[in-house]
């Protein structure tokens, strides 16, 4: 991931079809399809995302919130012996070197993407043990 501080989400889930995600072609890790329907709703909240891409932690995609920029990465433990997956998102807020100089644009802990986020895991029933940790930028 990108350096500076994230917000980190887990939770648990067999809501997520692991099987008919892509394989991540540089690590098998899932997290494409938490990215997919993570997109719907960052869309329904006015949010432009993009497609989902592989990197060697995970999948993530980058995203425009009202001309603030993200990250938002996901991985999950398909290693486990139960159909419910452990899944983590890592949200990390876009800044410049310029930024992180003058200690501008800084995640906060009640940033707006990582609560939207959070209501939508809250929210679906299917969802459970979510819990999240919210550090703030220096």
């Amino acid at each position: 991931m990108r350096s500076g501080m994230a917000h980190v989400i887990s939770f648990r889930t067999v809501k997520f079809d692991v099987a008919a995600e892509a394989p991540n072609p540089i690590n098998p890790i899932a997290g494409q399809s938490v990215l997919e329907w993570l997109r719907s709703e960052l869309a329904n909240a006015g949010y432009r995302s993009t497609a989902p891409d592989a990197e060697d932690w995970g999948w993530y995609i980058d995203v425009d919130a009202g001309g603030r920029s993200y990250l938002v990465g996901a991985s999950g433990d398909t290693d486990a012996t139960t159909a419910e997956i452990e899944w983590t998102l890592q949200v990390h807020k876009v800044r410049s070197f310029k930024d992180r100089l003058l200690g501008r644009n800084t995640m906060h802990p009640d940033d707006p993407v990582t609560a939207l986020i959070e209501r939508a895991l809250r929210a679906d029933p299917r969802i459970g043990h979510v819990s999240v940790e919210r550090e703030r930028d220096a």
